[in-house]
């Protein structure tokens, strides 16, 4: 059922920010599936899961956001790209759904949930955080984003995480101006180009002794 701890290391060694994608090559349905699941089997600070992703496969859509992706290559020649999208606030209806989900899933009563459902509120909602909850959100979606490039590289699937874009552009393109979501990070998913250089190059890491410490 689980993966070696060669397999994964390997994995994570293999992976590297694909710079040319294989334009030609394509995810299939049934990987492409596991990795949408992946996604929506991140974890996230009190299940709240403040994001939506969208899959990007229309070449027209592709086209008209790479000028505001500083013309990255990947944007129009990867197989999938995801918007990782951030909520713009949370609210008692948040927490609410929230708890309603909870309690289906679990067959519970959701008053068993009012002591959790109050501390979303007295934290989220009503506390100094609801003042930055932009980047509490964006928190989130990054693990999300984490989740999806391990992931990812366990199948054998190329990413590169991306930050060098417009989220207002990308915003405007995507009809997302005015919703309760926004543009928070992209990821290209695919196969690399046999022509991209970086693929060869050795993966630069400090040492773990200078990274971790045990006490």
């Amino acid at each position: 059922m689980f993966a070696s701890s060669d397999t994964l290391l390997n994995a994570l060694q293999w992976r590297y920010a694909t710079k040319a994608f294989d334009a030609a090559r394509k995810i299939d349905a049934s990987t492409w599936a596991s990795l949408e699941q992946a996604l929506v089997l991140t974890a996230s600070s009190y299940g709240l899961q403040p994001w939506k992703f969208l899959v990007i496969t229309d070449p027209a859509i592709r086209a008209e956001l790479r000028p505001h992706s500083w013309n990255q290559s990947q944007i129009t020649d990867c197989s999938h790209l995801v918007v990782l999208l951030k909520k713009r606030t949370i609210t008692a209806a948040d927490a609410d759904l929230l708890i309603h989900t909870i309690a289906t899933t679990r067959g519970i009563e959701t008053s068993v949930l009012d002591g959790y459902r109050q501390m979303i509120q007295v934290d989220l909602i009503d506390g100094p955080r609801s003042q930055i909850i932009g980047q509490w959100a964006a928190n989130q979606v990054y693990i999300a984003l984490g989740n999806l490039l391990t992931s990812a590289a366990l199948l054998g699937v190329d990413t590169c995480a991306i930050e060098g874009f417009s989220p207002a552009d990308y915003d405007r393109i995507l009809g997302l101006e005015s919703d309760d979501y926004q543009s928070c990070v992209v990821c290209a998913c695919g196969y690399r180009s046999t022509g991209d250089k970086y693929a060869s190059l050795a993966k630069v890491r400090y040492l773990a002794n200078d990274l971790i410490e045990h006490h």
